[in-house]
This record gives structure tokens, C-alpha cells and sequence, in this order.
């Protein structure tokens, strides 16, 4: 009777907090049951169908959905959307296959009942390409409490670096701002502006679990945290969006969610609305305002966000937070008892020139670095050692010379080159021989591609 019956079922939380118990089947009771057992599993049993499985991934459209199906063969199999599939496909590093077997395993039997168990072939990996970074996998991470790396990203180029360096999170924060745009705030950021950089950040990052902020004044009523919602997921790919304040925007939260978009709180200091906390000073300093940023927190995870972000409370506060909790806590300002961190790179990398907060880490002097270069470049122009040989192209005599006498100043010898040394030129046209004596350019060495 239960032959080629076909559930759809969605998750209780459309936010995806890839917690897969609670997921309704109206189906025979059995049925349901079984599945809610199977669901509510971390790792999918053995008996699922990996061949069908990555069929069915690949044409997977539903949204954050899963597809069930029962045939002849009791052994259930499913497909999750594309945002997540990857996660079955690929192990996570240090992790677990879907099939229960460790991360490190080159070969993985699937055990279907009544059928003689086959070797699953190990898939290829290129090490070059980072595995993407999904809700299932920053959850698991939370479960394992291993930290969670956030920075945030605003351009292509910070992108691409951010996920080549292992991040976990790009956040396209308001701060590109005061970082970027150069305002005294982040209150002077518009919608535009954010679906700028994030479109930007999403082609540089395409693997990192992208969340993007909803600028001040986005998010006003239900409506505009809808409408604006929607846009940063349809024009500027991301995966996940966030939000400031508590209890106050717990309607819009709930609306967001509802819709099946993936939210991230934001409570503590909240720099949209700074100059009504009476300037950027750290929260929770007493027993009465700690009590208010977790009774926020805990607002924003019941109505469905799966992480919120803690900023400038004190660490212990920040710590006791998180363990009240059962979703992620990301830290700015907030010690190191939280779930994860997140930094503005302009900070960490020491870009940004008009203060650096208490809580930044700087890992690097790259603005320093950068003035020197510059600086090194315009000497090398001002006395003409640069371009060089190396970046310049040639034009071989006779051509030069017909190029003079039809300007009237008659045939020279000087200028041009040799048909020798015309022909040793590279198929780009740069010589590789020319003179650079007494310059200060240093070229670096160009990365071969492994591709």
C-alpha cells in the first residue's frame, strides 16, 4: 500500500537551522513515524540511496524542502535543496558522511535491504576548490562547539581572500559605510548600496555562507523588511540576512521566516541605532540590562533566527548568553565565550584610518604596506623608471620609420628595435631584458594556476 507514495515536507523552521526533527508527514502514522525518527537522526542511515540521491540534487528545486519518496524498496531516500546538497555529496572536513562514516573514509558501503551491499566509489575533491559552506555545516560546527569564523567582506577581491582563508561566514555588514563609502555612520547606508557590494562579495565568495544587513531604516515595518529581504536574496545571492534590535523586531523576524528566508539577529550595542543608546558604549554592564539583551536573544531565537550576534557586552555576560541558548552566538566586543567571531577586516587588516575599537584584532599593517608601495610608484614615475622594458611593447624599425616620415620628421635609428630583438619579444609584447637599473619596482612572483 505504501508503494510510490510521495510526501513533500517542508522543515518546522523555514529559516533552515538544519534541525530536521519536526518535519510533518501527513502520511500513515507508521509512515510518519518513521520518518520523524529519520529526520530528527544527525546522520542519515545507512540505507539511503546515495545514487539516487545526487540524481535527485541536481534537479532539486524546492525550496528549503525535502523530498521523500517510498517505492517497492522499503529503504527511504531524499534530496535536499540545492543550498544544501553539497553537504551530502561532499563530506565536511573532520566531519561525518551522510552515511554515518568518518570524513577521512576512501570507501562507503550503503546497505539496502535484500540487496548485496556495493563500495560507494570515493568522489574526487580538488583541495584548491573550498567545499561550500551550508546552514547543515555551520550548525554541525555549532554542535561540535567549534568555533565559527565571521569577517566581513564588502568587494570581490575581500571576498574571494575571506573564503580562501577558511571563513565560514561573509558578512556584507553596514559597515562598508564608514570602512568603504567613508560616512561618519552606518546609518547613512541604503538598500542599494548593500545589494552593491553584496552582489560584488557573492561573485568573489561563492562557497562561504553569505549573510547580508538589512541597512537602517530597511526594516521599519513588516512590509519593507519583506520587500527588502527578498532583494538581497533574488539580486544579491544571499544565503542568510540580519537584523538589529530584540523584542522590538520580533513581528518583522517572524514575517521574514515565515517567507522561508534565514535570519540573524543582532542585539547588545546595536550601531544603527546608536545615538539612541546614547553613543557606542559597551551593554549589559548590570544585572537589569544582561537580563534585557537575553531576554532579547531569547525572543529572536523563538521566533525562528538561527544565530544572533552579540556586540560589546561583557564576556562573562556574553558567555552565560550563549549557554541559555541552542542556536549560535557570534561575538563582537563579547569575550571569547560565544559561539563564534566576527571582525570588520578593514580592522583586522588595519585599513581603516579613524579609530580602531577596543575588540579589533589587527593582524596585519596592510594600509601601511600599501602607502609604501604607492609611494614607491610614484618615485619609479617621477624619474621615468617606470614602465620598464618588461611593460612596454616594441615596434620594429622600418614600421617606425615609415610611421616618422609620415609625420614629416624623417627616418631615425633611434627608438624602434632590431628585427632580432623585435622577434624576441613575448606573444604579450614585453621584452625580457630591459634595463631596470635604478628603480624601486620589485615585481612579485605570479601564482601558476593548479587549473
Amino acid at each position: 500500500m505504501m508503494h510510490n507514495v510521495r510526501r513533500v515536507l517542508t522543515t518546522a523552521s523555514p529559516c533552515a537551522r538544519s534541525r530536521l526533527g519536526g518535519v510533518y508527514a501527513s502520511s500513515a502514522p507508521s509512515l510518519g513515524a518513521a520518518l520523524q525518527a529519520e529526520l530528527s537522526s544527525p546522520h542519515p542511515r545507512a540505507s539511503l540511496d546515495r545514487t539516487w540521491l545526487h540524481r535527485r540534487a541536481n534537479g532539486c528545486s524546492h525550496g528549503h524542502g525535502l523530498v521523500l519518496s517510498t517505492t517497492a524498496n522499503p529503504a527511504l531516500t531524499y534530496s535536499l535543496h540545492s543550498r544544501v546538497r553539497s553537504v551530502y555529496s561532499k563530506p565536511p572536513v573532520g566531519g561525518l558522511h551522510p552515511s554515518g562514516a568518518e570524513s577521512g573514509s576512501t570507501n562507503h558501503t550503503q546497505a539496502t535491504p535484500g540487496a548485496t551491499s556495493q563500495p560507494t566509489p570515493p568522489e574526487p575533491q580538488s583541495p584548491s576548490v573550498p567545499q561550500r559552506v551550508t546552514m547543515r555545516r555551520l550548525m554541525a560546527k555549532y554542535r561540535a562547539s567549534t568555533p565559527i569564523s565571521v569577517v566581513t567582506a564588502y568587494d570581490y577581491p575581500s571576498a574571494q581572500i575571506a573564503e580562501r582563508a577558511g571563513v565560514d561566514v561573509v558578512l556584507v555588514g553596514d559597515s562598508v559605510g564608514m570602512v568603504v563609502l567613508g560616512y561618519d555612520s552606518t546609518t547613512a547606508v541604503t538598500m542599494d548600496e548593500m545589494v552593491h557590494h553584496a552582489k560584488a562579495a557573492r561573485r568573489g565568495a561563492g562557497n562561504a555562507f553569505m549573510v547580508v544587513d538589512l541597512p537602517f531604516g530597511s526594516y521599519t515595518d513588516v512590509n519593507g523588511a519583506m520587500a527588502n529581504g527578498v532583494r538581497l536574496l533574488k539580486e544579491a545571492g544571499a544565503d542568510a540576512i540580519k537584523l538589529e534590535g530584540g523584542r522590538r523586531v520580533l513581528p518583522q523576524v517572524r514575517a521574514l521566516v515565515n517567507a522561508g528566508m534565514a535570519v540573524m539577529g543582532h542585539v547588545g550595542l546595536t550601531p544603527q541605532t546608536h545615538a539612541a543608546l546614547g553613543g557606542y558604549l559597551i551593554q549589559g554592564k548590570t544585572a537589569a540590562t544582561a537580563i534585557q539583551i537575553l531576554e532579547d536573544a531569547r525572543a529572536l531565537q523563538d521566533a525562528g533566527c538561527f544565530s544572533v550576534v552579540l556586540e560589546m557586552v561583557p564576556g562573562d555576560v556574553a558567555a552565560l548568553i550563549t549557554q541559555q541558548l541552542s542556536i549560535p552566538t557570534i561575538g563582537i566586543g563579547a569575550g571569547v565565550g560565544t559561539s563564534g567571531q566576527v571582525q570588520v577586516m578593514h580592522d583586522l587588516l588595519g585599513l581603516y584610518d579613524k579609530f580602531h575599537p577596543k575588540f579589533a584584532g589587527r593582524y596585519a599593517a596592510v594600509g601601511a604596506i600599501t602607502e609604501s608601495a604607492l609611494s614607491a610608484y610614484v618615485n619609479d614615475v617621477v624619474h621615468r623608471r617606470f614602465p620598464g622594458g618588461e611593460h612596454s611593447f616594441a615596434i620594429p624599425p622600418q614600421e617606425l620609420s615609415a610611421f616618422r616620415e609620415n609625420l614629416g620628421l624623417g627616418s631615425s635609428d633611434a627608438g624602434g628595435c632590431s628585427v632580432r630583438d623585435c622577434e624576441s619579444i613575448d606573444s604579450d609584447g614585453a621584452s625580457s631584458d630591459a634595463d631596470r637599473s635604478g628603480s624601486s619596482f620589485s615585481p612579485l612572483p605570479v601564482p601558476v594556476s593548479s587549473t
